[in-house]
């Protein structure tokens, strides 16, 4: 897996995570509701995923359980689920 460095924000990252769900779900010709059913989550909570929201204006923030569970179902490994840039999270 290459190096990652921090670059961008957390709304960003999942943001950024959000189209890449979409666009591995879309690739599968999977529904949001066939995805969500396979990894265990509701339509509803994978489709504040894809959006990149929990909430508005509040950005999503899977658990790793959850970002493990959607790629598995989409049959990608981490390194392509995830976004390239990283947000810098430090305090």
């Amino acid at each position: 897996m290459p190096r990652r460095t921090p670059n961008g924000s957390w709304p960003d990252f999942a943001r950024e995570l959000g189209h890449s769900l979409e666009r591995h779900r879309h690739a599968r010709g999977l529904s949001q509701e066939a995805v969500a059913y396979a990894a265990g989550l509701s339509r509803y909570t994978y489709q504040k995923f894809e959006r990149g929201e929990s909430m508005p204006g509040t950005p999503a923030n899977p658990s790793l359980r959850n970002i493990m569970a959607l790629a598995q179902v989409l049959g990608v490994t981490l390194d392509e689920l995830l976004p390239h840039d990283w947000p810098d999270l430090r305090a």
